[in-house]
């Protein structure tokens, strides 16, 4: 017999041998669901398979499966991921009833679950949403206040009545002065009144309009001409440090304190202007105080856009408000000291 003919019936063999164990169980069912005939008097009972040897003393007589069960089959394979700990007793009984199970905590970006990630980015697009919205009303407010302004100067500047009995009536001037000092400092020192609605609205309607008839006031004693021009720099300066601060990557939060030293020097050299003036110095006093406020009108852009070191709270948009439009206003007042002190007149 050849190598291949043996493999053959061995082959051959172990089919066969299967396929008579798995008759022998099928018939071993059969007979379980219906008992074979009673046999006749005098008849020998056919022999049967031995049965299977069990010593009582191994415990294991009760363990042993009936004759027509398939046999025990090997314990199922270990789940992957392995299960977790036991549930409580009454959290065991709720799920017995049909309640969800809790989610599993799957890693998310940077090792944090699932959940943690879905809530940092639903707050972070919440905090956007809100600052967009305070950006909105910020610059709403700012505009509404700088057409006030410049309503007034227009009327202060074009009508000559109105010239005369504004310049003839100096103490209307003091009086404005005084009142935008006193509701000024309280809305910048008192967070209380800055965030009391409508309180806050009625403190920048009264410093808007204390302002306004400051501002036209100090236009009225400048020529037409110099008013109109002032008036177009200044929104064209604005437009552009406000576009500019807005998509720059450098942060001018961080230059309060050379800011505040500015001042200081831009301050000094006033009074020195006061004692020695000639129209070089106003010029020059003019051309300085502009640039210096054109940086602290960077500086508040971006505290109120919030995308550098520092920013405002989206609830202080009345002091936001106002830091800009003071800024501007101011803007607009050296660029009149510049014309003023390079005019004949």
């Amino acid at each position: 017999m050849s190598s291949c003919q043996w493999l053959a019936g061995v082959s051959g063999a172990q089919l066969a041998g299967g396929a008579l164990r798995t008759h022998n169980s099928r018939e071993r069912m059969t007979e379980a669901k219906y008992p074979p005939p009673p046999m006749e008097p005098g008849e020998a009972p056919s022999p049967g398979p031995p049965p299977l040897y069990c010593p009582p003393t191994d415990g294991c007589a009760l363990d042993q499966p009936p004759p027509y069960m398939p046999p025990p089959y090997p314990p199922a394979p270990a789940l992957y991921p392995p299960a977790g700990p036991p549930a409580p007793p009454g959290e065991a009984d709720s799920y017995a009833l049909g309640e969800p199970h809790p989610p599993l905590e799957i890693p998310g970006e940077g090792g944090l679950p699932q959940d943690s990630t879905n809530s940092l980015l639903v707050s972070s697009f919440e905090d956007k949403t809100i600052r967009r919205a305070f950006i909105r009303k910020v610059f709403s407010v700012v505009t509404l206040q700088l057409l006030v302004t410049f309503s007034v100067v227009c009327v202060f500047t074009f009508s000559g009545a109105v010239r005369d009995a504004v310049q003839g009536n100096i103490w209307v001037y003091i009086s404005s002065y005084i009142i935008f000092i006193v509701v000024a400092l309280c809305l910048n020192f008192s967070s209380t009144l800055s965030r009391k609605h409508p309180w806050n609205l009625v403190a920048l309607a009264v410093v808007t309009l204390s302002l306004s008839y400051m501002v036209g006031t100090a236009a009225s004693y400048h020529s037409t001409t110099a008013v109109v021009i002032a008036m177009g720099a200044t929104m064209v300066i604005s437009f552009i440090i406000i576009i500019f601060s807005a998509q720059t990557r450098v942060d001018f939060t961080v230059c309060n304190g050379i800011l505040l030293v500015l001042s200081v020097d831009l301050l000094m050299f006033g009074l020195l202007c006061c004692f020695y003036y000639t129209n070089v110095l106003q010029v020059v006093y003019g051309c300085l105080g502009a640039l210096l406020y054109s940086l602290f009108l960077a500086v508040d852009c971006q505290l109120v856009m919030g995308r550098q070191t520092y920013a405002l709270s989206p609830e202080e948009y009345v002091f936001a408000s106002l830091i800009l439009y003071l800024d501007i206003i101011t803007i607009f007042l050296y660029l009149l000291i510049l014309l003023g002190g390079s005019s004949s007149n």
